[in-house]
């Protein structure tokens, strides 16, 4: 564990000193968001982010292969991992500089899902009746679906200051919690490319966080939030191919749900916003990738939330749905029934008392 805390440090140390030299080389080449009618910042601030954490990524994965434990975890897969990470840093910050149409980047997006699976990242089961070991074609079409809906999904939330990050930590910090627990208590190797993946995710978003926290100095762009969304999904993935599920399923069936349905969990409240501004937009005529300020976070601000507290409710959302989904994998259920009710409970009060407010304010 020791080792593990250790790279997260390193990442996020890396990433909060790289940033700012990366912030001058997005104004230096115009690599900027300019103010439109739909954003909700008022100052054109740099973009490129994603450059800043791909290059503490590396550097924390060059560190760490020389560490007695977390070295043993580097393989093909995590190989894939990196490559496919370089490939989605390039195809955002082409993006960030000349905004791409929506058919390119997602092309792009399946061919990232392409590299992991030439370097074996692939879903092998699902967990349906005890588990259900997939066919390859059906397995690589489930992978591609599943890196491209968490990119976006991860994009999709990336429209306020420290919001995307902090899901993505959030989530990352539950799913190592996950993996490592998971090989501590039933053997399995804890020299694993999921838990050094998604420690180093914590710390880069934890990094980043300290510039992109509002008032934000730098967004961390596309070639950030794909960044985030293709290591949250492969770190997923890449962990039904390093376990025994059916074991696993004999021992705690619990366990097998976890893996592919804590970033979909975590991502729950973003995807249902895509899923509901793509059929907004499709009833009004309008284009599935037409911008407007309807999505969630806008509705909050709309009710009297700052942007501060905007940010903590959907971060308390998020922990709402991603900490009891983890608990549950390795406790009995009232336990995760009672950490979901108490942060629910913290969540609905923040936006009442808000809202209260504003009401007597009006």
């Amino acid at each position: 564990m020791r080792e593990y805390l250790l790279t997260g440090l390193v990442a996020a140390s890396l990433c909060y000193v790289l940033t700012p030299f990366i912030r001058n080389m997005a104004i230096r080449f115009k690599a900027m968001a300019d103010v439109r009618e739909r954003d909700i910042h008022n100052v054109s601030t740099p973009r490129w982010g994603g450059v800043s954490m791909w290059l503490a990524m590396g550097l924390t994965l060059l560190f760490a292969q020389h560490m007695r434990l977390v070295g043993r975890a580097y393989s093909r897969e995590l190989l894939g991992i990196f490559l496919a990470a370089t490939f989605v840093l390039i195809l955002g910050a082409l993006d960030d500089k000349f905004e791409l149409d929506a058919v390119t980047k997602l092309a792009g997006q399946a061919l990232a899902a392409g590299i992991l699976l030439i370097n074996g990242v692939q879903v092998l089961w699902l967990p349906i009746n005890g588990v259900l070991i997939l066919p390859a074609n059906i397995g690589q079409l489930l992978t591609v679906i599943i890196v491209v809906v968490i990119i976006n999904a991860v994009n999709f939330i990336d429209g306020l200051d420290g919001l995307a990050v902090g899901v993505v930590a959030i989530a990352a910090s539950c799913f190592f919690a996950f993996s490592y627990l998971l090989a501590v208590l039933n053997g399995f190797t804890r020299a694993g490319a999921p838990s050094l993946m998604t420690i180093i995710l914590v710390g880069l978003c934890l990094g980043f966080l300290a510039h992109n926290a509002y008032p934000a100095r730098m967004f961390m762009g596309d070639s950030g939030s794909m960044l985030l969304g293709l290591v949250l999904a492969a770190s997923a993935i890449t962990l039904t191919g390093q376990i025994d599920a059916n074991a696993l399923s004999e021992d705690n069936g619990r366990s097998t749900l976890v893996p592919l349905f804590l970033p979909f969990a975590v991502l729950a409240i973003p995807l249902l916003d895509l899923i509901w501004a793509v059929l907004r937009r499709a009833r009004s005529g309008k284009s599935p990738f037409a911008p407007d300020k309807l999505h969630l976070h806008h509705r909050l601000l709309n009710h009297g939330n700052s942007q501060y507290k905007t940010t903590l409710i959907l971060y308390l959302w998020t922990a709402s749905l991603a900490i009891p989904i983890t608990v549950a994998a390795f406790t009995p259920p009232w336990i995760s029934v009672i950490l979901t009710l108490v942060l629910v409970f913290i969540s609905l009060f923040l936006s009442f008392k808000t809202n209260t407010r504003s009401l007597v304010d009006q």
